[in-house]
């Protein structure tokens, strides 16, 4: 079974690494798809941000990572994915993912979204927090994999 895992992973978090392995053993196969958000001034470039997530998925199989715009089921379509996966730190991810996955499903009813939540270790983890931390000179290596921390470093001291 192949599971599309959407989002715009800037930048990419332990949470969602545990969620990425998590989905491999459960489904076989994950294809991370990077939201390219013309909406949104990312950290990093989209070329980084897949570099960044191909390096830290590189132990495990079945691991597909790409880009899209668009529509999240479009994007699944495309890439044959039988289900989508979302993350949920916690109650307040809810009623969002909630709203994402009934749209996704009232789109195109071929794709269920199952939900996994984030190893409770991991539950604080948001790009957000991270970046913010990253900004204020803070350790992130327990947040990131160590790809990512090296370019937050990078990102944030060259901005200075």
């Amino acid at each position: 079974m192949r599971a599309l895992y959407p989002g715009s992973f800037d930048p990419l978090t332990l949470g969602h690494l545990d969620l990425i392995e998590r989905g491999c053993s459960l489904f076989g196969e994950v294809v991370i798809a990077v939201l390219q958000n013309p909406g949104k001034s990312p950290t990093f470039s989209l070329d980084q941000r897949l570099e960044q997530i191909t390096q830290a998925t590189s132990h495990l199989q079945g691991v597909t990572v790409t880009s899209f715009n668009g529509l999240t089921v479009n994007c699944a379509r495309e890439h044959h994915a039988q289900l989508i996966l979302r993350g949920l730190r916690a109650m307040s991810d809810f009623e969002y993912e909630l709203q994402i996955a009934h749209t996704n499903r009232s789109l195109d009813s071929e794709f269920e979204t199952i939900f996994l939540s984030t190893a409770a270790h991991y539950s604080f983890l948001s790009s957000s927090v991270v970046k913010e931390v990253a900004r204020f000179g803070g350790r992130v290596e327990h947040m990131v994999p160590s790809v990512v921390a090296e370019d937050l470093k990078r990102f944030f001291n060259s901005a200075l």
